[in-house]
């Protein structure tokens, strides 16, 4: 959640792709398990849902967005 607060807004599959030189050995690190915790953070208050997409393979993607309030919220938990 903590990527999502330094860019404008990211699917899944760039949250992932961001953070895997740093994690890519954490198994926890999938497109899935990245978007409950972004839906979890939508339900929480924490972000926003930005848009809809498909990708090049046909897939859904949701892009998510850390919106003012929740930013500061997410940056005075996780430094």
């Amino acid at each position: 959640m903590k990527y999502i607060t330094t860019v404008q807004e990211a699917s899944p599959a760039q949250v992932v792709a961001a953070l895997k030189p740093q994690y890519g050995s954490f198994r926890a690190l999938t497109e899935k398990s990245v978007l409950e915790a972004l839906l979890t953070g939508v339900e929480n208050g924490l972000l926003e849902e930005t848009r809809h997409a498909l990708d090049s393979r046909g897939n859904l993607e949701i892009y998510f967005r850390a919106p003012e309030s929740g930013a500061a919220m997410i940056n005075a938990y996780i430094k």
